[in-house]
């Protein structure tokens, strides 16, 4: 799969939405060791804007910020603080150098084939009390990928497109996160939730995975601005259809999974 290029301003244009399901999963956080000072990391760390709202949660920790996006460590860093740094890692291979009190992933894992391999690793980095919290997008079967897949597949632009994007594999189920976050001394708690989004403007799906989902084939067509052109005016007809745009604007259904594990004292 290509390694995207990501372009901040438009992944935070739905930082609202994107920001909601972070909150989410941060309400069912335990008490955290190492208080008032609990170390934290918080891997692909994007932007930063999620990573900003874990010092506002615990002011005192000392939190770092993993991502092997240097567009999105650059907007990153201006959340910086004395506490609150940001470091260039990939989820695939960063292992815990010290204990963590909490190891965060927000709508990071979807990107990393393999990444319930890593879940031991952490699981071992996390201090007495600490845990394991992670979300990801459960929703590659609905028709903002499936249309995406089926148009980058077909004979048009199958030669440059082609098995480039994410299928459901790309993430476990929320029984397959509940099987591989339980064992001795561990308490898992795993969940899902459908967000009905009401997203505002003209062609406001085509907006939202501008920043997420499409960076592939954006990518992967940077230097041909024709074929670009070409492919997002055949996609945004095809997600006219499939959301069509009410008065109040695009409802957008959005399946994530969710899961705490925190490790016994």
């Amino acid at each position: 799969m290509t390694t995207p290029l990501w372009d901040p301003q438009q992944y935070l244009r739905h930082a609202d939405h994107r920001t909601r399901p972070f909150h989410d999963l941060l309400a069912r956080v335990p008490p955290l060791p190492g208080a008032p000072a609990p170390r934290i990391a918080d891997l692909g760390c994007g932007a930063g804007n999620v990573t900003a709202l874990l010092a506002e949660r615990w002011p005192g920790a000392r939190i770092t910020g993993y991502d092997n996006s240097p567009q999105m460590l650059e907007r990153a860093r201006a959340h910086a603080t004395a506490l609150l740094d940001f470091a260039e890692a990939d989820a695939a291979t960063w292992t815990p150098g010290e204990p963590y009190g909490l190891i965060v992933s927000n709508a990071l894992l979807q990107w990393v084939p393999g990444h319930a391999d890593r879940f031991p690793a952490w699981l071992d980095g996390l201090a007495p009390g600490g845990t394991l919290a992670l979300q990801v997008p459960g929703n590659f079967e609905q028709p903002s990928h499936v249309l995406m897949r089926e148009l980058a597949g077909s004979p048009r632009w199958r030669s440059r497109l082609g098995g480039l994007l994410r299928h459901a594999d790309a993430v476990l189920s929320p029984a397959g996160y509940l099987d591989r976050l339980t064992g001795p001394g561990l308490i898992a708690d795993v969940w899902e939730t459908t967000y009905l989004h009401l997203l505002p403007g003209e062609d406001a799906v085509l907006d939202w995975v501008k920043g997420t989902g499409l960076r592939p084939v954006l990518t992967a067509l940077a230097d041909d601005e024709e074929a670009r052109s070409a492919f997002l005016t055949e996609y945004r007809d095809l997600l006219r259809t499939a959301y069509p745009a009410g008065a109040s604007g695009t409802v957008f259904p959005f399946r994530r999974i969710f899961a705490v594990t925190h490790r016994e004292k």
